[in-house]
């Protein structure tokens, strides 16, 4: 974006089964005997590309999660996924969550890179560190990683994978058939890698790719979250519930990113937001009483439950929510604990209150209205210092993805807020972040860098 073009926000979908709301499956405008169809999802990526949409996303779990009794759960690997994805597509981002607690940095590395050759340039990766014992315990743990210990690592995954993907250089490769040379070897280099996690030699096995580094997303909002988003995030995905949460959030994670020497242009804060949509207001929210009916109350407690830290079952639904641990003795996910019991303190919810107002967004902003006043809701965010752009949660699919496509996105572009058109050939172009330099060019064969 050059210093005379009018700043516009920037759009990701984000792709979940049947759609967010956990009864959208119950309701008759889904198809979730299609969640293992592929057709069902390049069909949900094309809506996001016909859409000028920046991104998708697939959110990710190395367990079953919630109570698959009662909502349309479990589904594809996302980065299988997403490489059938690319080959239907051209210009819609790509982005995977993958945990650096269960996973290996070579791996990891060398799949995003895959994706982002296969893309032409598309790929993102969500960074988590995971946040539930149910995943710890299909890796051969009893207990989850403790929560700094987890991010700690995750410092050291990324930076090993960073280095990865700068073991080879843009020019590497050199294709000289006279004299028999593919590649010069001064230009590919072992990373020597060797940390408290990690032990990793290199190269990677795959030359550097369009982007240079997949993007980089974080979705963690606690201190430890924040602080590690202002290190290597080049997008955010948060949830917050008011404008004035959202603009405290936005303003203290900019704030640090100078202590790392970026700027604040090198980080996007993409809230989520749930949009019910409706050709007039009473018809959205119709919708909106449609899917909170279809709830089952067990299923709602149950997640609730996890969000917590704390088993609600059997408790009154009508009741209020019992004592709570306080944050610093939460081992999941703190920054979504926190938020939920402001939520239920602040607006004086019972359980079942609670349940219904986390059923489309489970923390994120849920808004039902008109697609002007969806439209309304989303400028206003952007335009008062809360968001670059937003992480849209379609309460059902596939046609809460297509009213905001038809519907949303036309006011969008009408009003000067979104583009008409897609400028950039890679993910990173339509981020408008700039692809990473290579660190590694400068140093001698097998030279460790520090970073």
């Amino acid at each position: 974006m050059t210093a005379t073009s009018p700043r516009r926000l920037h759009l990701n979908a984000f792709l979940m089964n049947a759609g967010h709301h956990d009864a959208a499956w119950r309701h008759p405008r889904t198809q979730p005997e299609r969640v293992t169809e592929l057709r069902y999802f390049q069909q949900l990526a094309q809506t996001a590309e016909r859409g000028l949409l920046d991104s998708v996303f697939l959110a990710d779990g190395l367990a079953l999660w919630g109570k698959v009794r009662h909502n349309a759960l479990g589904g594809f690997e996302p980065l299988t996924l997403l490489s059938a994805l690319a080959a239907v597509t051209e210009h819609v981002g790509l982005i995977a969550t993958v945990s650096t607690t269960f996973n290996e940095p070579f791996h990891t590395a060398r799949k995003f890179a895959s994706l982002d050759h296969i893309s032409g340039g598309r790929a993102g990766w969500n960074i988590v560190t995971s946040g539930t014992v149910n995943e710890a315990r299909n890796f051969g743990q009893d207990e989850h990683l403790e929560h700094r210990m987890r991010y700690e690592r995750a410092r050291e995954f990324v930076e090993v994978a960073t280095k990865l993907w700068d073991s080879w250089e843009d020019d590497a490769i050199l294709l000289d058939r006279e004299h028999g040379v593919y590649a010069d070897t001064d230009k590919v280099r072992e990373i020597n890698h060797r940390g408290e996690h990690f032990g990793v030699r290199g190269p990677l096995n795959v030359p550097r790719t369009p982007q240079g580094y997949p993007l980089l997303v974080q979705a963690g909002s606690s201190e430890d979250g924040k602080e590690f988003a202002a290190q290597y995030a080049e997008a955010v995905f948060t949830a917050q519930q008011t404008l004035a949460d959202g603009q405290a959030f936005y303003k203290d994670l900019k704030s640090r990113l100078t202590r790392y020497g970026r700027s604040e242009d090198q980080l996007l804060v993409l809230p989520g937001i749930a949009p019910v949509i409706g050709s007039t207001e009473a018809e959205a929210r119709a919708l909106e009483e449609e899917l909170t009916d279809l709830q089952v109350p067990e299923y709602g407690l149950a997640q609730l439950s996890g969000m917590l830290g704390t088993d609600l079952t059997g408790l009154p639904l009508d009741g209020p929510l019992p004592e709570l641990p306080e944050e610093w003795d939460i081992n999941g996910n703190k920054s979504r604990f926190t938020l939920v019991a402001e939520l239920a303190r602040r607006d004086g919810l019972t359980l079942r209150e609670l349940i219904a107002r986390l059923g489309a967004g489970r923390g994120h902003r849920v808004f039902a209205g008109t697609p002007e006043q969806i439209a309304d809701q989303l400028q206003e965010w952007f335009t008062q210092g809360a968001a670059d752009g937003f992480n849209i949660m379609p309460p059902h699919l596939p046609g809460g993805l297509e009213d905001f496509v038809d519907h949303v996105v036309p006011i969008l572009q009408h009003r000067g807020l979104f583009r008409t058109e897609y400028t950039g050939r890679t993910l990173r172009e339509n981020y408008g972040l700039a692809r990473p330099a290579n660190r590694l060019t400068a140093t001698a064969t097998g030279e460790e860098v520090t970073v």
